[in-house]
């Protein structure tokens, strides 16, 4: 190629690239919209950067980014001119929006366009690293009691810790409470709350090798039938609270259960089989088979639980060929939010929306946004 060729290529280049530019600006103001008005809600994520993870394959970290990164550019109309011009990338954008602030965007602008994206990063992570106290040694009198309330029903928790011992805790617990799946009926602002009392309950719950798997004591669900079809209606747990249907349904994939199904007056009709999750070899091959979450585009290695896909009510077996490995968000998903899951012949997995409509993950392909469009 001439060099007036090579000249009018990387004119090209750059024009794609202005162009690239100006609809990321674009996409990134439409994130912080759909963040705003929480559209994720209904599509089986459990928050914007979940719901961005699975639809447009990015990993969650990215996704996190990106979604600080939209709302940040709502306040530095310099930066967010750059990005859309192109004179920005948004891998330096992304960073620049983590420390900058209206009084000192131009400045950085200017130093941005002269360093690389590592260097706009380091900056970014020493700009935001909290500050601690430096620790002071304290008397050791440390404690933890515990109790039972509410005729048995709650129970209370109190310790007092030196600092130190306390700060490790603390980052212990906040750390897996942000892996702790968000449920639809508890956001708000105790959620936090409800996340770390969760992740207490699974650092607690998790043996001291990964193979152990706890075994749980028998859970007896009395359940009553609701008019001649055999659906179930009334269900309560024996010495326990009055639970509903799905929950006793999905209680049958976790726990050792037995159902006791009566008629409207109490008397006995069907005595269920005591039932166990899956033997630790099996679980092992099905997370060798599944390796995730099988949720599309969900991607979680972590809280992930067996799910029998014909339950275990309607006759399913404990089978690696009856069983699929979701996280515990999409098992709720399943058994407390209506919707379907079923394995195809070729071994893929189908998920249905309570609707009944099939979901997918991603945008539609190219033809059917033709035809939409």
């Amino acid at each position: 190629m001439h060099e007036d060729d090579d000249d009018v290529l990387i004119k090209d280049i750059d024009a794609e690239h202005a162009r690239i530019a100006a609809a990321q600006r674009r996409m990134l103001h439409l994130i912080a919209q759909a963040d705003h008005r929480k559209s994720w809600m209904d599509a089986g994520a459990r928050d914007t950067a979940h719901w961005l993870s699975m639809r447009y394959g990015i990993s969650y970290w990215k996704a996190q980014r990106w979604i600080a990164a939209a709302h940040a550019l709502e306040g530095l109309p310099n930066v967010s001119d750059a990005l859309g011009s192109g004179e920005l990338h948004l891998d330096k954008a992304v960073e620049l929006t983590r420390f900058a602030t209206p009084e000192t965007e131009s400045r950085l602008l200017i130093w941005a366009g002269g360093v690389s994206c590592g260097a706009i990063r380091r900056k970014a992570d020493v700009a935001t690293r909290r500050t601690r106290d430096d620790l002071v040694d304290v008397e050791r009198s440390r404690s933890l009691t515990w109790w039972t309330f509410d005729e048995g029903r709650r129970f209370g928790l109190q310790g007092e810790l030196p600092s130190a011992q306390g700060a490790v805790v603390a980052k212990a617990l906040d750390r897996l409470a942000r892996d702790v799946p968000v449920m639809p009926d508890e956001e708000g602002p105790a959620g936090i709350e409800a996340r770390r009392a969760d992740a207490l309950v699974a650092l607690c719950s998790t043996g001291s090798r990964p193979e152990d798997q706890p075994d749980r004591a028998t859970v007896i669900v009395h359940a009553r039938m609701e008019g001649t079809d055999g659906e179930l209606g009334e269900c309560e747990i024996e010495d326990g609270p009055a639970i509903d249907a799905d929950a006793a349904r999905r209680l049958a994939c976790t726990s050792r259960r037995q159902t006791v199904v009566e008629d409207r007056s109490g008397l006995p009709v069907r005595l269920g089989r005591v039932t166990r999750e899956p033997p630790a070899w099996m679980v092992r091959h099905l997370k060798y088979r599944d390796g995730e979450c099988r949720f599309p585009g969900c991607g979680s290695k972590r809280f992930t639980q067996a799910h029998h896909i014909v339950w275990w009510e309607q006759g399913g077996r404990t089978d690696l060929e009856n069983l699929v490995l979701v996280c515990t968000f999409h098992h709720r998903l399943v058994h407390e939010y209506g919707w379907r899951v079923r394995r195809e012949e070729d071994g893929t997995v189908t998920w249905f929306r309570r609707e009944g409509q099939p979901y997918r993950s991603g945008p539609p392909p190219p033809q059917e946004r033709l035809i939409a469009s």
